[in-house]
């Protein structure tokens, strides 16, 4: 990555045989007191006077009871005492350390045996429950269903929270060079998504460094930086500022800024098991300072992202490698007991591709070969092999180069451009060798990666660069790396293998035996629950007898219906692995499959419910025959209609009522079918609930009552299967595209609530949402880029969004407002008949709005 996503935090002038210190200054914005442990000034930065009425000569050798109150230096105390590690560091927030009122953000740590004092004056009036920030950021990292939308959300949320103009997720490679993999950007300002960076752009020194001080700020690269006096102590030795949140910044790093046209940046450190992973890089054009309680923040809730990534990739780790250990349980009781596998390519491909994926598979055995899939010639696997024996002795071996590692392979690299090696045998001799095929990759750097190396005043690579136009190159004769789980699973089954190779044991026949008694056993719960399926189908056809005059091909249809019904209800109560499943769910599919011209007949009322499998299957054939029945002979058969009603009595069992009403006049049968005797004998004997059947002139009633025990609370609902507005339950909004294709302005002054409503937008289609938080950021974004349509809430903080309303009104740009106030919400005269909507955001609020104000748009333009 190039060094202007970081900052270069070292002097790196003879680095490697001195310890790493760090420039003798800071920022301008603090400043800087070095004590000892007896709580004497040892040094202090030059630019304490504009802090405190005194100067660096005045206090050094002083106490620093002569500059802070007693209380504060109380408090500081007790801050040192938290101190843990020998990179700790301890802020307080909103700090008195004079008894004039004035408040300071403090940074305490401990450096050499000295104790370092960093202080700003605090911007933040009143931030609110940090805690509950990280919480709720933390909350919407979880939502996130694959790593791309994580890393995504994670520059999202950091851009919200500090408001740079590009906030950018930056992950290392393996070889140490990165890229950026996500990103949030201020529209207008170009991408930096998927450019890549060699590993020399970032020293080793400052990747050391990044581990230890997880968060650096630039607030202004045209800053004077302040010295620190004096700048050597009694020894000669400068002060070490590795830990010092306002250090000063290496002239090279600020080169690279300005060659960028960068003004400030901020960099977080994300350390996954103990390693940099990468980094949350955030640019912006112009001076800015995050205050130190929100660069705290974002310092926390990048630690935390780094957990939830660790959690999530160990998570996926670990399936994998369930997965490959049960592959491996296959193959050991598979060549257990046929050694002869081993020299069946095919066979071997089968098996091990399942674990590791590979486009080939070449097994060496004795001198002998066999090949499946895309792999080298016979001369060329036997120059592999050869190779192995002096490289991977003994162990697994993986290159994703082959023409690395053994000369002449460019011949072949088109289908075998990638390794990874299983010896078989204790001896180098046997192997098993999966390939993988040349993948041809265009890969963005910022500036060409093969530039020479530039020398400068500091030795090589230490002038900055001043050209990031975009160089593509492409990658040829690599095939796609093998990962770590990967090498791994290999080890696992090279263990595997070699134990069948070298003997025949005991635990082999007790493999087998384990296999044999599961597969019995799977055998047996097979056989078992086919025996009750084929049973209740053959119940249905045998007590299926069709009425007087009906024909072969009605009678089919009559009971294809009824297995078509229990197929339905079987697939949505397996969708959860045989768990419960919503009834409302269970008549749509009824509806849909019969009803397709009369659904808009049917009313449908009741809370969410879920009912268990059991149960589920039952009322499935019971609402089965109450459809058929209707649109056969009862209301649904001409221009009737349906009621559909459910609810929980007193004793929590679920009240379904059946309601015909409209349709022909009813009679009671002359004759019982078995469709009556389902409707009429399934609830009470398989449920143990009760049915009532009523034959009015009017229409047909039924009334079934389900017994508790069968019934799922509604708070087991996930949110994806029930949303709700207001006090009772809303159907689930259809993606829509009432927004397909237009830019969207969002003026929210919280940050939660504008990442929800988001979210909505783009859910409906928006080509982009633009968010701001205050008037100005939003008159600014609105005339660098003009939106399609606003959505003003209209309290911002201390101020209003009237003005942005003004301004829209005067572009003709529609836009409606928002609020949670409800009525109580007041609007000047020019804007009353303005559209209002109500928060919470929700998706259905949001498109009937929206529809409403586009529909009232385009109406005006006709």
């Amino acid at each position: 990555m190039s060094q202007s996503f970081v900052q270069e935090p070292v002097d790196l002038t003879n680095c490697d045989r001195e310890p790493i210190h760090l420039l003798g200054a800071i920022q301008p914005i603090g400043f800087l007191i070095a004590l000892s442990t007896d709580w004497y000034v040892s040094r202090a930065s030059a630019n304490i006077g504009e802090f405190f009425e005194t100067t660096p000569d005045a206090i050094i050798g002083q106490p620093i009871a002569s500059l802070f109150s007693g209380e504060a230096i109380h408090s500081l105390r007790n801050r040192l005492a938290l101190l843990r590690g020998a990179d700790a560091i301890e802020r307080m927030f909103r700090c008195a350390l004079v008894d004039d009122g004035r408040a300071f953000d403090v940074a305490l740590h401990m450096s050499d045996g000295v104790i370092i004092i960093e202080g700003e004056p605090s911007t933040e009036r009143n931030y609110g429950d940090a805690t509950g920030t990280v919480r709720s950021m933390i909350s919407r990292l979880d939502q996130a269903p694959d790593l791309k939308a994580f890393y995504n959300e994670g520059a999202r949320q950091v851009r919200a929270l500090t408001g740079f103009d590009r906030v950018m997720v930056y992950r290392f490679d393996e070889d140490l060079s990165g890229h950026v993999v996500a990103e949030s950007v201020k529209s207008g300002i170009g991408s930096f998504l998927g450019l890549h960076y060699p590993a020399t752009d970032i020293p080793k020194q400052a990747r050391e460094l990044y581990k230890r001080s997880l968060l650096r700020v630039i607030t202004d690269i045209e800053a004077v930086p302040v010295p620190v006096v004096p700048q050597l102590n009694e020894r000669k030795q400068p002060l070490d500022l590795s830990l010092s949140v306002l250090r000063s910044v290496s002239p090279i790093h600020i080169e690279y800024l300005r060659n960028m046209g960068v003004r400030a940046s901020m960099s977080i450190s994300i350390v996954v098991d103990g390693e940099l992973w990468g980094l949350i890089a955030c640019h912006h054009y112009s001076p800015r300072c995050p205050s130190f309680e929100r660069r705290s923040v974002a310092e926390l809730f990048a630690q935390m992202f780094a957990m939830r990534l660790e959690s999530r990739v160990r998570q996926e780790t670990v399936e994998y490698e369930r997965r490959a250990r049960n592959i491996s349980d296959q193959l050991l009781g598979a060549v257990a007991s046929d050694e002869t596998l081993l020299k069946d390519p095919n066979w071997l491909s089968d098996i091990l591709t399942h674990a590791i994926p590979a486009d080939g598979v070449g097994v060496w055995l004795n001198g002998n070969y066999a090949f499946c899939g895309k792999t080298p010639d016979t001369s060329g696997f036997a120059d592999i092999v050869r190779r192995l024996n002096t490289v991977a002795t003994g162990k697994t071996f993986a290159t994703d180069h082959i023409a690395g590692l053994v000369e002449g392979a460019e011949r072949y690299q088109g289908r075998a451009a990638g390794l990874l090696s299983i010896p078989i045998s204790r001896s180098p001799r046997d192997y098993v060798v999966l390939f993988r095929e040349e993948r041809l990759e265009s890969v963005r750097w910022a500036g060409d990666p093969h530039k020479p190396v530039d020398y400068g005043p500091n030795g090589p690579r230490l002038s900055p660069r001043e050209s990031f136009e975009e160089w593509k190159e492409t990658v040829t004769g690599r095939s796609m790396p093998f990962t770590a789980s990967e090498r791994r699973v290999a080890e696992t089954l090279r263990a595997t293998l070699i134990e069948v190779v070298l003997r025949m044991t005991d635990e082999a026949s007790s493999e087998r035996a384990a296999a044999s008694e599961r597969q019995e056993l799977l055998i047996a719960e097979l056989n078992h629950r086919v025996r009750n399926i084929l049973s209740l189908i053959r119940g249905l056809i045998r007590q299926s007898k069709p009425p007087e005059g009906t024909t072969l091909e009605e009678f089919v249809a009559l009971v294809d219906g009824r297995i078509h019904a229990l197929a339905r209800a079987h697939n949505q109560i397996t969708d959860d692995h045989w768990g419960p499943a919503p009834l409302k769910q269970l008549i749509d599919a009824e509806l849909a499959a019969f009803l397709a011209a009369q659904k808009d007949r049917v009313e449908i009322k009741g809370d969410p419910v879920l009912l268990n499998p059991q149960a589920y299957s039952t009322i499935a054939l019971v609402v089965h025959e109450l459809v058929t029945n209707s649109a056969k002979y009862g209301s649904l058969s001409d221009s009737g209609r349906v009621e559909i009603e459910w609810l929980r009595d007193n004793s929590h069992a679920l009240k379904i009522y059946w309601r015909e009403k409209d349709g022909p006049p009813v009679k009671p049968p002359t004759r019982k079918g078995f469709g009556t005797t389902i409707i009429e004998h399934s609830v009470p004997y398989d449920l143990g609930g009760e049915a009532e059947l009523h034959y009015d002139p009017e229409g047909f009633n039924a009334e079934f009552t389900i017994p508790a025990t069968h019934i799922v609370e509604p708070n087991r609902f996930s949110p994806k299967e029930i949303e709700f507005e207001g006090t009772g339950p809303a159907p689930v909004v259809e993606q829509d595209d009432i927004l397909k294709g237009k830019r969207v302005l969002l003026v929210e002054d919280s940050l939660i609530i504008a990442l929800d409503a988001e979210d909505i937008l783009y859910r409906l289609g928006a080509r982009e949402a633009m968010t701001e938080g205050t008037v100005a950021g939003a008159i600014a974004t609105i005339e660098a880029t003009p939106p399609d349509v606003a959505i003003l809430d209209i309290n911002l903080g201390n101020s209003n969004s009237f003005p942005i309303a003004d301004r829209l009104a005067q572009l003709g740009i529609p836009f409606m407002f928002a609020t949670g106030y409800g009525e109580q919400a007041r609007l000047p005269d020019n804007h009353r008949a303005r559209m209002v909507a109500q928060k919470p955001y929700t998706r259905a609020t949001m498109t009937k709005r929206l529809t409403e104000l586009l529909s009232g748009r385009e109406a005006e333009t006709a």
